[in-house]
């Protein structure tokens, strides 16, 4: 275990006092360095903006990593530099890889509700553009109501071929070979309540994780009573979707591309996409909850 790992949590231990709106978890890779840079260039306030988001707006926003395999090593370091000068990551007490998805997500969401008490836990991944104002407004409406489980939701096929992406491994479980998976919302951005991420918390060594971390989440609520919220400003395309209903006066929540399950080369478009279908940098700041 990584010694400053361990430092930094017991740092952090003590519950914040304040109440929040909502924890925006962003998940990144060690890779993900330029990624990361262009959302702090475009919608992700920084430094000082960043903590007068928090106790102003009420909105805590984090990058969300684990460690290496070899905690210490270079990669961890890397990721302890980066947190030394834009002070913006939550770490995790999580091995990273890409087949472990599902595992840092109910990391993240335990870890989320016991250092912040937050109305909303969201998670968003690293290449998906967000309008904040459009994304508090949006819970807003649902802030009296317990148990909400909002995103964009599907039911896509549960694919049994193994090498294929998206294979799932225990298909069996899901019927005749063909069905589809029960609804639930698509992994690149999706919202629960704080009743629901304390369940995952209270209950995340029995909760079963399926090779899709969003299929994982949705099954964790499919036997509970909860309010599931298909909303579609947080599935928007890029432009010209989002550009022209940002010009209507009506931005997006969060846009994407379906065809990469985030945004295409989003390194290199995200400014584009924050031009032509951004709420303007100073929404959130006249943005009521």
């Amino acid at each position: 275990m990584d010694l400053r790992w361990l430092q930094n949590q017991k740092l952090s231990i003590s519950r914040s006092d304040q109440s929040f709106v909502f924890v925006m978890g962003i998940m990144t890779a060690f890779s993900s360095r330029k990624r990361r840079d262009s959302i702090r260039q475009t919608w992700m306030p920084k430094g000082e903006e960043l903590k007068k988001l928090e106790t102003e707006k009420g909105i805590i926003i984090r990058f969300v990593i684990g460690h290496s395999a070899s905690p210490g090593g270079v990669l961890d370091r890397a990721i302890e530099a980066e947190d030394d000068q834009h002070k913006d990551f939550l770490r995790l007490n999580h091995v990273e890889g890409y087949h472990e998805l599902s595992s840092k997500t109910q990391i993240y969401f335990s870890t989320a509700v016991s250092k912040w008490d937050a109305d909303f836990y969201i998670k968003v991944d690293d290449d998906v553009h967000i309008n904040l104002g459009m994304v508090g407004s949006t819970l807003a409406r649902h802030r009296s109501k317990p148990r909400v489980y909002m995103g964009c939701m599907k039911s896509g096929p549960v694919l049994a071929q193994s090498g294929v992406k998206y294979h799932e491994p225990e298909y069996w479980k899901f019927g005749e070979e063909g069905n589809k998976y029960f609804r639930h919302a698509t992994g690149q951005i999706y919202a629960i309540s704080k009743d629901l991420a304390t369940y995952i918390s209270v209950n995340r060594h029995v909760l079963h994780r399926y090779a899709n971390e969003d299929v994982s989440l949705g099954s964790w609520f499919i036997g509970l009573d909860v309010e599931h919220v298909d909303d579609r400003s947080l599935c928007c395309g890029t432009a010209p979707d989002c550009e022209w209903k940002a010009q209507a006066g009506n931005p997006c929540a969060a846009s994407f591309d379906w065809s990469c399950s985030g945004i295409c080369k989003s390194v290199e478009r995200m400014e584009e996409v924050h031009q032509r279908c951004g709420e303007g940098d100073e929404a959130i700041w006249h943005t009521s909850f």
